[in-house]
């Protein structure tokens, strides 16, 4: 169990264990800063384990006119493809046009041929800022029961089809990436602890420490102990995100407000919809574009984009008309799969605040928000992509609260280099995938492994063996923890993963040290926050008929 170090005051106290605030931590701690970092629940608990896992290289935000936030994601994605791979690796998309489309992919009206030039100019203008053509225009065919996966190389004809006889005009072909977004804060973390930072979960904080108007610190709890800890900071920094109101209830107003929106996704196991690259298609409804991609063994669907009008303090979760909403485009786009509400093995739904701008929830912009005051930065936000970017900006802006300290502007490589393993036993992209996870600890984790622990656990692309060492190693306080964010089990399985839990047992308690009754009670915890949390919603009468009802604005 991580601890506080005794007696020691801090440079900067960061509230938060998302991306945003490991970013933050790991910029301030390789600038010399002495940083702490303290999460109330586990790290990556909210929006940062359960984002649509994809790293955008821009092409969103120059269909919103953000020259400059396009230009900064496809940066800060390469980078990410550089420093990370096996953790952030491309991945092939296809937009597929085909005749009839309510709205086009590109400017929300017309059809995919109205839309082909100004989709085409926005590649062009991507492929400027990485130096690389990635991008080509497929023509395609009229051909019976043709789909538009099929048409673009994405898949086999059973996966699916638009319809006998259907017109494809064609489709655009790009590269973007995918991360585990769970397993980036965590290499964020460890890297930022390599340069001498801490960062604790379960700790809440029980007050901010104010003293003539200008915030000092904090009271903290550590809520597996039950202790509680005074702590001075020069400067603290509120990356709560859709929860910082919840922190600052007695800060000052701020000009912009806060928007939740929650975003929710369907996984399906690989072998029920196996995909070779990504597919953005319309939906049926009112063509607002829906992504299908293969994702660790199985296949994601997201994203819906709704006002989250429930109580922060409730964890997000599908409602059945966001479900319903998004196996309607399914069902559109795959009809000769026979897709059923069984095939979905788990749902998650994100609460992200973006800028209050009045337009519908998909079109407002993502650019992060910065309000201050003295002692204190809060910021809330951006994305994934970007939290390299967002941490910099923070830290420029906290820099005159920080007397005698300069912000070095320079980017280092987000992660220090790691050399794959060269071992006989497992594959080259295994060994990769290890690396790129978990940073200089593959060594270590390769030789924690027992006898059967290097093999895959079936339906994903973990190894047993990382089970062991996130018990070991990665300050693992729940079940859910170990099953949600070390791994994606709870994700990847039926039922969250129920049926692998004994062997899970037989690894894991041990390194845990739980008795009999705590991995018991543990269980009952998971399995019972899972099914609402992570489940699918059960049907209410009439939800057919609802369908994208709140979606359509």
């Amino acid at each position: 169990m991580t601890t506080f170090p005794p007696g020691r005051d801090w440079d900067i106290l960061i509230i938060g264990g998302g991306i945003t605030g490991a970013g933050i931590l790991l910029e301030a701690a390789r600038r010399g800063l002495k940083a702490l970092l303290v999460e109330q629940r586990d790290f990556a608990w909210g929006t940062s384990s359960r984002s649509s896992k994809l790293v955008h290289g821009g092409l969103r935000y120059l269909t919103e006119g953000g020259l400059r936030l396009a230009r900064d994601a496809v940066r800060e994605r390469e980078a990410l493809l550089r420093a990370a791979p096996g953790l952030v690796e491309p991945q092939g998309f296809a937009i597929a046009a085909l005749a009839g489309d309510p709205v086009s992919p590109g400017d929300g009206e017309g059809d995919g041929e109205v839309a082909r030039p100004a989709y085409m100019t926005m590649l062009r203008m991507v492929d400027l800022l990485t130096g690389r053509r990635e991008h080509r225009w497929d023509r395609g065919a009229e051909r019976p029961g043709a789909s538009r996966m099929a048409a673009l190389g994405g898949a086999s004809e059973s996966g699916g089809g638009a319809g006998a006889g259907a017109r494809i005009p064609g489709g655009i072909r790009y590269t973007d990436a995918k991360t585990d977004d769970a397993r980036l804060v965590l290499r964020v973390l460890d890297e930022a602890r390599q340069h001498g930072a801490t960062a604790l979960n379960y700790v809440t904080v029980q007050a901010l420490v104010r003293d003539g108007g200008k915030v000092h610190g904090a009271m903290l709890r550590d809520e597996r102990s039950g202790a509680e800890h005074a702590v001075r900071a020069r400067v603290v920094v509120n990356a709560t995100g859709a929860w910082s109101d919840l922190l600052d209830r007695d800060g000052p107003a701020r000009s912009a407000r806060l928007r939740p929106l929650r975003g929710t996704h369907l996984v399906l196991p690989g072998r029920r919809l196996a995909l070779t690259q990504a597919l953005s298609m319309l939906h049926p409804l009112d063509g607002r574009p829906v992504f299908v991609f293969p994702w660790e063994g199985v296949t994601l669907v997201g994203t819906t984009d709704v006002d989250h009008d429930e109580a922060l303090a409730r964890e997000g979760r599908i409602t059945r008309a966001e479900f319903d909403y998004l196996m309607a485009a399914l069902r559109a786009q795959f009809p000769q799969q026979g897709l059923l509400e069984s095939d979905v093995v788990a749902t998650f739904a994100s609460v992200r605040p973006v800028a209050e701008g009045g337009a519908a929830p998909s079109s407002e912009r993502r650019e992060h928000l910065l309000w201050s005051e003295p002692g204190m930065i809060s910021v809330a936000g951006g994305k994934l992509t970007t939290f390299r970017s967002i941490a910099l900006d923070v830290l420029r802006h906290l820099a005159p609260q920080l007397p005698g300290w300069q912000l070095r502007s320079d980017r280092a490589p987000v992660f220090a280099r790691v050399a794959v393993p060269a071992r006989h036993d497992l594959p080259a992209g295994v060994l990769r995938r290890l690396a790129g996870r978990h940073g200089a600890h593959v060594k270590p984790l390769l030789k924690a492994a027992q006898a059967g622990e290097l093999d895959v656990i079936p339906g994903t692309q973990t190894l047993w063996a990382e089970l062991r060492w996130a018990a070991r190693a990665e300050q693992v306080h729940r079940l859910d923890d170990l099953m949600l964010r070390r791994t994606r089990l709870g994700l990847q399985l039926a039922g969250g993963g129920v049926e692998v839990l004994p062997r899970i047992r037989a690894i894991c308690q041990p390194e845990l040290g739980w008795s009999d009754e705590h991995w018991e009670r543990e269980v009952a915890a998971y399995l019972k926050a899972w099914r609402p949390q992570y489940g699918v919603p059960v049907a209410s009468q009439g939800a057919g008929a609802a369908v994208g009802a709140r979606l359509r604005q």
